[in-house]
């Protein structure tokens, strides 16, 4: 459920992603700069060649020197560096072949990627590497490349009408059934959720990013995407600051409608204190049921949103996610799957 996730050097077992309760994305570091610079992506590419070059040659000084403070402080020192990169040779083996690379911005970092063939390894495993405008090496992870959740649902007709639940464009940051469109569909329950926030000028907020409130979707209005009763009202959690986040309560404060059929709607990460529904309330299509906070496993506000079989988060099977009667950048869909990096609202 995070929209984003500090990257630090860290293995990453064998174990697929799918296995745990929220699947954590390879992305960008946490805090944007307040006042982002755009990066340069040829020098950003040859920086993540660096970073993951040094880091398989054992030149953890040289990493650990290139490093911001936020990633050092993750990492701990480059003893530490160096005793994580003995654990993934011991495991892995070495780099033997390379299969693919990868640069992109994303908020003002080139994030390198690279998919590789390891001796040890019978998966292909992949390198990432953030960087920012200064060329230094802001988040670090090597690890088994997801793959999506097998369901038994890629083809079911959804029964409910949903609408979007929000007024006003927003930004999906994770969507889609892919999972380089979408980490959740590497989780079996949300094999098809989204994680969505407001964007303006190509940033989720405004002044200085550890304030809450300068995010632009903090404390919106969440609408109810269909009518339904709350079959579960969870609040009373903190929002959390920026940088801090609650894996042991994943969704945070949040509604589970049930909008029959055996079809159950997760609206996570709400501001503490902003329901407006408990267990047990009928619900009716458009009605608020809280505001855009920042509480659960978050890395900063933004809205969460998925449909399942079962109204706890850990059972069940995800279900599509069709929504009816919106703009997706400016074009009309009559009833669709909204898909990463598309600006979306609901249609006049």
């Amino acid at each position: 459920m995070n929209a984003r996730l500090i990257l630090i050097a860290a293995l990453l077992a064998s174990a697929p992603a799918a296995a745990q309760a929220d699947p954590a994305p390879a992305e960008i570091p946490a805090e944007t700069p307040a006042e982002t610079q755009a990066v340069d992506l040829d020098m950003a590419r040859a920086r993540g060649i660096w970073a993951v070059e040094a880091f398989l040659r054992g030149d953890s000084a040289a990493f650990w020197a290139a490093s911001t403070p936020d990633l050092q402080a993750a990492l701990g020192s480059a003893a530490a560096l160096e005793e994580t990169r003995k654990a993934a040779m011991a495991q892995f083996g070495a780099e033997a072949e390379i299969l693919s690379e990868e640069i992109e911005e994303r908020e003002g970092y080139g994030l390198y990627t690279r998919l590789a063939r390891w001796t040890e390894s019978a998966a292909p495993l992949e390198s990432l590497a953030a960087v920012d405008s200064e060329a230094r090496i802001a988040g670090f992870v090597i690890r088994a490349r997801p793959i999506p959740a097998p369901s038994p649902h890629l083809a079911y007709e959804t029964k409910a009408r949903l609408r979007l639940p929000f007024e006003g464009a927003w930004f999906v940051y994770w969507g889609g059934r892919e999972i380089e469109a979408n980490y959740h569909a590497a989780n079996p329950q949300q094999r098809f959720a989204m994680d969505v926030m407001i964007r303006k000028d190509g940033l989720s907020h405004a002044g200085d990013p550890a304030v809450l409130e300068n995010y632009h979707c903090w404390n919106q209005p969440i609408l109810a995407p269909a009518d339904g009763v709350a079959a579960r009202a969870v609040d009373g959690f903190p929002d959390l600051p920026i940088g801090e986040m609650d894996p042991q309560n994943p969704a945070g404060n949040h509604v589970v409608i049930d909008f029959g059929n055996g079809e159950y709607g997760f609206l996570a990460h709400l501001r503490r204190g902003s329901l407006t529904v408990e267990t047990g309330d009928p619900i009716l299509a458009g009605q608020e049921i809280g505001r855009c906070g920042n509480s659960g496993n978050t890395s900063e506000p933004h809205l969460h949103i998925h449909l399942q079989t079962s109204v706890w988060l850990d059972q069940g099977h995800g279900l599509p996610m069709p929504f009816v009667d919106y703009l997706a950048d400016g074009a009309f869909v009559a009833r669709g799957e909204p898909q990463k990096g598309q600006t979306i609202r609901p249609a006049e």
